[in-house]
């Protein structure tokens, strides 16, 4: 699953340089996320600069632009 993480990680990537947030709902996007552990996600979304909520018992995961998280 983790060779569509990069794939993944574009189209977030590309989403959120026009919204404040990005709702992953589609089954083939949610099999790659749950492939992974709480803190594999959250090591993900750190890497990128955003912030990761899991929403409805992880079947909504959400990323968000996180300045915290931003390389200077």
């Amino acid at each position: 699953m983790h060779e569509h993480l990069p794939a993944l990680a574009a189209k977030i990537a590309a989403a959120l340089s026009i919204r404040p947030e990005y709702l992953v709902t589609q089954p083939a996007e949610l099999r790659v996320l749950q492939g992974m552990s709480e803190d594999e996600i959250a090591a993900f979304a750190a890497s990128h600069g955003w912030r990761v909520i899991r929403r409805l018992g992880g079947r909504q995961i959400e990323f968000y632009n996180d300045a915290s998280e931003r390389a200077l």
